[in-house]
């Protein structure tokens, strides 16, 4: 398919999707009034029985840091629905959705120094915590409650760019049920001479997504014995991202390059993600376009906020400057692709957030923007520059301004590696 012909699609089905969206939903407002409803019931000293689906570790007060169990307290019979990962996508959830079901979770939580080695931990709050974090399935757990549950919805979504609900301390946590932990990470938690990095890719080889391998990450579950900590969940997710990422892409050191330049598009959730396939060695680049009133950009009269970040052939030596975790979950859905097909490529990804993202959900959502793009159709382009070009006109900055932010459309390379 052409690329004009492919983009005048995309414009017909995107203005189907924002019809039916209709105008943004503010109902969250009135959910978050009612979150303290749903857990008015719930005081001091109370002992309370749920399942917990998952964990969550702060990284607020690093090093001491807030470690929970996760419970969907009245819906247990739902828990699975409140676990992030790609089902979210498939389901079409909205932002709204995603900021009900994240403030409907109970965090009950201890405070604990980060450097508290978990190696060996199967009793009291933390033994809980890290059966939880291994399980294939929601827990039945009570916990005993120290206080009462607050929201504070400005520091959770600090915490992990997406709400999370009331907080409340937890004297002890039990068992109500004998967790079932897959056999490959009971491999990975028994052998505590391997190294983090390697039992993060033995679990992905083995049919785990990020999500899960994240989790188990987080409660200090992987690694060597020495070094088994707890990992805030936000640091984990992006560690997951990138080690996965740096494994895929080592994968394709050598593949042959893609022979056209192709271009992808998707739009989830107030975001349009364009993505452009090049002969070449491996490259990427993610540029944002984050628009006035987004919830990035929030002052709707500020320009539109421009970031990117860039690597080579060789990958980075540092965290990014930028774009934070989306940058590594772009990458790894780009390789991910490259890997089913075998292929190498030079990759861009332009990512526009709009004004219709009006609340923050976390980077599951670019994720999974962008592993979706490559199972629709795809435009074919002469040459590089063309695609750069048409796609655009389709986006709230002009050629001139991508060019001076963006170093593939600008045609600049770094490293000595661009001309091996």
């Amino acid at each position: 398919m052409r690329l004009s012909e492919f983009i005048e699609i995309e414009k017909n089905e995107r203005a189907e999707r924002r019809r039916l969206a209709g105008e943004k939903s503010y109902e969250i407002l009135d959910r978050l009034d009612g979150v303290g409803d749903q857990f008015a019931d719930i005081s001091g000293g109370d002992a309370v029985g749920s399942v917990s689906p998952s964990i969550f570790v702060g990284r607020s007060g690093y090093p001491n840091v807030s470690t929970g169990l996760l419970s969907p307290v009245g819906n247990e019979s739902d828990a699975g629905q409140f676990v992030t990962d790609g089902a979210w996508y498939e389901e079409g959830v909205s932002i709204g959705d995603v900021f009900e079901r994240r403030t409907s979770l109970l965090n009950a939580s201890q405070t604990i120094p980060v450097e508290t080695n978990v190696h060996d931990t199967w009793e009291g709050f933390l033994g809980v915590q890290r059966e939880v974090a291994l399980a294939d399935r929601p827990v039945g757990i009570e916990v005993g409650l120290d206080g009462t549950p607050e929201l504070d919805l400005a520091n959770s979504v600090d915490e992990v760019s997406a709400p999370t609900g009331p907080q409340a301390r937890a004297n002890d946590a039990t068992l109500t049920e004998n967790p079932h932990v897959p056999r490959p990470v009971k491999k990975t938690l028994e052998d505590d001479d391997w190294r983090a990095t390697g039992a993060m890719n033995y679990l992905y080889n083995r049919g785990f997504d990020v999500y899960e391998i994240n989790t188990i990450l987080s409660a200090g579950a992987l690694g060597q014995q020495a070094n088994r900590r707890l990992v805030p969940t936000r640091w984990s997710i992006t560690a997951v991202d990138d080690t996965v990422g740096q494994y895929l892409r080592g994968k394709q050191r050598n593949a042959t390059s893609v022979d056209t330049v192709s271009v992808w598009h998707n739009e989830y959730l107030g975001n349009s993600f364009w993505i452009i396939l090049a002969p070449g060695q491996w490259e990427f680049e993610l540029v944002e376009f984050k628009a006035p009133g987004s919830v990035w950009n929030p002052d709707p009269t500020a320009g539109v906020w421009l970031a990117s970040d860039y690597e080579g052939r060789e990958g980075r030596t540092g965290y990014v400057e930028e774009t934070a975790g989306a940058y590594y979950a772009a990458r790894l859905a780009v390789l991910e692709y490259l890997d089913s097909i075998g292929r190498q490529a030079k990759a861009l990804v332009l990512r526009h957030v709009s004004d219709d993202y009006w609340g923050p959900v976390g980077v599951w959502q670019v994720r999974e923007a962008i592993r979706h793009a490559f199972d629709g159709d795809h435009a074919v382009s002469e040459t590089f520059d063309d695609a750069v070009a048409g796609i655009t006109e389709q986006l709230p900055v002009s050629l001139a301004d991508l060019q001076r932010k963006s170093t593939l459309a600008a045609g600049r390379q770094t490293g000595l590696d661009a001309f091996e």
